[in-house]
Order: C-alpha cells, then structure tokens, then sequence
C-alpha cells in the first residue's frame, strides 16, 4: 500500500466565501437577493455589524452593502462595497438601517434598490442606485421613490417588461413602477398613519400602489415577488404562531400565487419553516440557474447567540406539476458541486452516524467556522457532489484533533467504500523520529493538527466522500486534495536534447530500493563503494532498459520510468513520492541514453545530488560525490572523458536517508561551457 505523510502546511483562516452553507465566510450577510447577470449569480445581501457605541446593542444595525458572485455556488467573490450610509444624499449617515435590498437590469443599465432611514425624519425610505455594471460602482439618486414608506423592496420585471415594485410597510404593499424605474405608476393616495401607543399622532402622508390581498393574517415583511410559466410569487417571511401573551414566534417563509402580478393572492403555505435555534428572522429570495432553481436565505450560523448577525445560505427548491412549491429542508451542506481542489469544510456534511455533532471551533472568533466531532469507532459523515476531476496528481491535506494512533479513513460513496487514503494520528512517534521533517503542524491552540497524506485511490468525475473514524473520536475541520506541481511528466517523444544550460532531464528512473539508512553521516568513500557494488537486480550495471520493464529486487518488486524533468534537476524525493513505497532510506538507479552524431572529446561529467551519489559512463566510473551533500550545480567535476559517437549509457546512482533527495549532471567542455550537441532517450 502506497502511504507516506509527506509535508506539512500551516492552518489558515477560511476563505471569505465557499461553497457549503453559510457561504460567505468573513462577514455576517443577511437578506439576500439573488439576480441572475451575464451568466452569473450575484447575491445582494444586508450587511450586519456589531452596533458601534450609541447604538442599540440588541437590535440590527447595518451600514452599507457588498454584492458577491459566483459562476457555480461553491466559489464566490466579495466586489466589495457598492453602497453605504455616508453616500446615500437623502439618508441619515448614522442611521445603521440599511435594510434587505434588491437589483434588476432594465435599459441597459442595473437598478439596486435599498431601504434607508431618512435625513430629519421617521420611519423608512426606498432609494435607487443605478450603474453600468452589476458590481457596480453604482450612483445613488439625490431622493428616494415618493410614496413607498417602508422596508424590504424587490422589483419583478414581467415578460413585457413591464416592473413592479413590492415592499414591507403598512402591510406587504405592490405598485407599478415608471419606465424611468425611479418614479412609481399612478397617483399617490392620502393615508392617516396609525397612531403608536405613547407617540403623538402623525398626519397624513401619500403614498403609492395597493397592499396586496389574500395574504394570510399575521406578521409579514420582506416580500420577493418572481414568475414561473403563467403564476406570479409573491413569497414572504410570515409569522404563523401565536403573538399574544408575550410569545415571541419565529419567522417561516411562506408564499401566495396569482395569475397577476398584484394580484389578488391565493396563500399556498409554507416555504421553509421556522428556524430549530429560534432565530427571529429569516428572509429570503428564489432564482432559477442553469435549469435549477434555488432558495436564498439566511441563519444566525456564526452568531448562535446573538439572531441579529446572520449569514447567507442556500438550497435547491422544486416545484409540483400544479406550481405549488415543494416545502425546502435547511442542510449544512447547502448546493453546488465542489472541486476536490477547493478547501472543503467536511463539517457541513450531508448525513452522519448517530452521534456525530457540529460546533464552532472558537466562539469569540466565530468565522473561523465549525468542528465535526466523530465520538468513536464506526461513527462517519457523508458529504455529497465532490468532483474530482480538476485532480490529477494529488494528495489529501486534513485539519484534524484526536487522540494519539487514532485512525480515520477518507472513503468514497458509504462506510464500506474504496479508501481513498487512511491517516494515523501518530503524533508523538512523529516528531520525534530524527531527520525527519514533521507530517503536520499545529495551530496556536496546539490542538489542531494540519496532515498531508498520500492517496491510494483517486475517485474519476463527481462521487460522495464518507470521512470514517476507525479508532478513538476524531474531530475535523476541514479536508482539501491538492496536486502535487509538475515535477516530471512521462516522455512523449522519441528524443530529447539538453537544455539551455546543458542539464539532462530525460531520464529512466528505477523505483526506489528500500535501505536501513538513519544518517547520511555513514556516506564515507568506503561505505559508498561497498553500497554501490551490492548487486540489487540482475545485471544493474548493464543493463539497457526499457519504460515498464520490472526488476526483482529481495522483497520488491520495482518498475522503471521514462520521465522528462521539469526543472533541471531531477527530485527524486517526488518521483518516489510518487511511485515508489519508499521515499527515505532510499537507493536511486537511473539510465539515459546519450547518442552522438560524432566523437565528442575532452568533455567532463558535471553533477550535484542531494545524498551521495556514483555515476558510469559505458560501464565506467566516472565519479563519486561522497559525504551528506545539498545538491549544488557541477559540486563534483569528473576527469576528461569521450562521448562516443553513436549510443553512449550514463548511469547514475543516489543513496539517501532522511529528508529530501534529486541530483542534477550534465557535460561540460573545457571552458566549464554546456555541451549539448548531442540527443538523449530512453527507448532503443
């Protein structure tokens, strides 16, 4: 079995935005609108924040607006702010009111809409930013729309292109609006506004469109109105229990359907329901992408304790033949296919074994996001829709904690499946072995362990990951397969020439001889003569052989490689990273066939190697580099020799124990120049 850990990596903060819910990462968004421009999703959420001093500590408090977008759900871009309080002409620069907001495109250009408070008065306004781009900049009109007094705009454009505006204020209210997208359709009628308890009475104000009927009683905001085939939406957070008695009910998201954009509305019942943790609110917005289409919402993830600061999710939603919407299940894992290459945050699994429970790693820092905890042996997770194929030649990293020697596996499709790697916390044993460069490395808690691991398996297009705990509990954070850089690539054509620099890259590589080697200090001149003349396979020094070809070497049986090197030195660490069982305590065989056109005379054999090192021109030694060496361009220089003209055979061997280990040879003429008239292979 092919295992070995092989690096480590420091633990890092999570990126602002991924792919499982919540999926913005490094801020609290709330309220998204989800719009669909150019073949992208942009998400224009609300943006809580902490309420600064003077403000009311217990209540929502926003102060501008981001926009995000992705092109497949599991990646986002934060295009920074598009809108803020101290921009807003009309608006109170500290009125922390910067409510759920909205943008459609409509002649050519993007209209975002967004409640405020206004300058020397009460209650809300509705203005109107307009750009060139979805991202923005955008420019904010000098006054609000007239008559819409309230919160929570959307705008539906019909098929048309006729829009319409919807908003929270007085009820849920709708209007048609002006071609100019800034004015509403129709007069403004007089309305006496409702009397507070303790507030003096206000007098009447005008305002515009009707409230939308057939909506069911109770508390309801935030509308977002879309069309599907024939029926209009009208979708809205609603508060379905009891008020009275000092209840204080948690918001569904509920909806009404109607063959006209304002109605009347027949109520059809609940979208999702009330939230388990009880947060307050929800609100929300409904988008069809690329044939699917999908719910946004938000929940107080990194805010357990406070429902205030929330954050962005989403799931897929369906409908039935009738229209009705199909009822939609909050999940941790959210939608969208990850890259295997992506960071995927295990903890926002998709089934789990009785007992497996999620936390927040840190509760003060809480964007730093979550733990799963696997409490025993057999206990495992699901996480669905990892596509692989952006992987090529990887290896896994894990963010873990457990016990010393405990083991998990990292399994594809159910607790049964292929292993794709298995990892054994053996932390102590580690870090302790001499030479030996640490498998992982801890974070500041001393707790978190980062570990690279080989894959034995490599899972082909999209499959399900299943992370079991085959010992004591275990507790992860998150995994990421990564590919290995291009260190060397499988020859392709029938023959090669030096590089500029005279460096040879082509080469057949024998996978790695295991050796019983603690320190590189033993590689004295007799000790590397005795090494290098054991006989390890049949005719070693003779040799001629060809890709795939198979030696019997005591217990291993080894293949060679044709390779091209990527850089002028070959990394022999990697290549028996990768295909090798052993990658310290290694001896190295390699061949290439150097061919000439002429006699080349007076030439010297250049090397460097990173462990001691023997090489043989046409059966002869030519030079020996002895001693625990780095690996340095032309370190040991051999006597005057002749490339024959015809077929020439450069052996080389390296021995090494721990740590990292290549080499790198060329031919050099009299001056110390490259030699490189001459062509390299390796097939007959």
């Amino acid at each position: 079995m092919k295992r070995l850990v092989i690096g480590c990596l420091l633990q890092s903060i999570l990126c602002a935005a991924m792919a499982q819910n919540p999926v913005i990462r490094d801020q609290f968004t709330a309220d998204p609108t989800a719009r669909v421009f150019n073949n992208k999703v942009y998400v224009y959420p609300s943006h809580d924040i902490k309420p600064p001093q003077g403000q009311r500590q217990d209540w929502f408090c926003m102060a501008d607006y981001h926009v995000f977008s992705s092109e497949n759900l599991t990646e986002w871009t934060d295009h920074g702010m598009i809108v803020s309080q101290q921009t807003v002409p009309w608006g109170n620069p500290e009125g922390y009111s910067m409510w759920a907001p909205d943008c459609v495109y409509k002649n050519g250009k993007y209209y975002f809409y967004f409640p405020n408070a206004p300058k020397g008065g009460r209650g809300f306004a509705i203005g109107v930013a307009t750009a060139s781009s979805p991202e923005g900049p955008f420019t904010c009109e000098p006054e609000p729309i007239k008559g819409v007094m309230g919160i929570d705009p959307c705008v539906l454009i019909d098929d048309d292109g006729s829009a319409y505006i919807y908003w929270s204020g007085m009820g849920i209210r709708g209007a048609k609006l002006n071609a100019n997208m800034k004015e509403l359709d129709g007069e403004l009628q007089e309305v006496k506004m409702p009397r507070r308890e303790g507030m003096p009475e206000m007098p009447p104000m005008k305002v515009g469109g009707q409230q939308m009927e057939g909506l069911p009683d109770g508390f309801k905001e935030g509308p977002f109105a879309f069309k599907r085939g024939d029926w209009y939406y009208l979708t809205f957070p609603w508060v379905r229990g009891d008020t009275v008695n000092g209840a204080n009910p948690t918001e569904t998201l509920a909806y009404s359907m109607s063959k006209s954009p304002l109605g009347p509305w027949d109520f059809k019942g609940i979208i999702m329901a009330e939230h388990d943790n009880h947060c307050w609110t929800n609100h929300h917005s409904i988008v069809e992408y690329r044939g699917q289409w999908y719910l946004f919402y938000h929940r107080n993830h990194f805010s357990p304790n406070d429902d205030k600061r929330r954050s962005v999710c989403i799931e897929k939603i369906g409908f039935n033949p009738d229209g009705t919407i199909q009822e939609v299940r909050q999940t941790m894992r959210g939608v969208g296919i990850n890259k295997a290459t992506e960071r995927i945050e295990i903890d926002r699994y998709s089934s789990a074994s009785a007992g497996v429970t999620t936390q927040l790693i840190d509760t003060v820092n809480t964007f730093r996001s979550f733990e799963v905890s696997l409490p025993r042996k057999g206990s495992w997770i699901r996480y669905n829709d990892v596509d692989f194929s952006s992987l090529t030649d990887g290896y896994l990293v894990v963010c873990a904690k457990a016990a010393e020697n405990t083991e998990f596996c990292v399994r594809e499709k159910s607790a049964t499946g292929k292993v794709l790697a298995r990892i054994k916390m053996t932390v102590k044993s580690e870090i302790t072995r001499p030479g030996m460069p640490t498998p992982f490395r801890r974070d500041q808690s001393n707790q978190w362990l980062t570990l690279t691991s080989t894959l034995d398996y490599t899972p082909k297009g999209v499959t399900d990951l299943v992370v079991t705990c085959e010992g004591e509990g275990i507790s992860i954070d998150w995994i990421q397969f990564k590919n290995r850089p291009l260190y060397f690539s499988p020859v392709t054509t029938s023959s090669a020439q030096p590089d500029d620099d005279g460096f040879i890259r082509r080469w057949l590589l024998l996978e790695p001889i295991k050796q019983d080697i603690r320190s590189n200090v033993v590689f004295t001149n007799s000790w590397l003569r005795d090494a290098f003349s054991k006989t390890y396979f049949k005719n070693q020094l003779t040799v001629l052989p060809q890709a795939g070809q198979k030696e019997k070497t005591g217990a291993q049986t080894l293949k060679w490689h044709a390779l091209d090197s990527e850089n002028y030195n070959m990394k022999l660490f990697r290549f028996a990273e990768k295909y090798g069982q052993q990658t310290y305590g290694s001896l190295f065989w390699f061949v290439t066939y150097v061919d000439c056109a002429d006699d080349i005379s007076n030439v010297r054999l250049a090397a460097g190697s990173n462990g001691a090192s023997m090489w043989w021109l046409n059966g002869e030694e030519v030079l020996l580099l002895e001693g625990d060496r780095r690996m340095v361009k032309d370190d040991g220089v051999s006597q005057r020799l002749t490339l024959r003209k015809g077929r020439n055979i450069l052996r080389g061997a390296v021995i090494n124990g721990p740590g990292l280990s290549d080499f790198c040879v060329r031919f050099i003429d009299e001056k110390g120049q490259p030699v490189r008239n001459y062509e390299v292979r390796t097939g007959k």
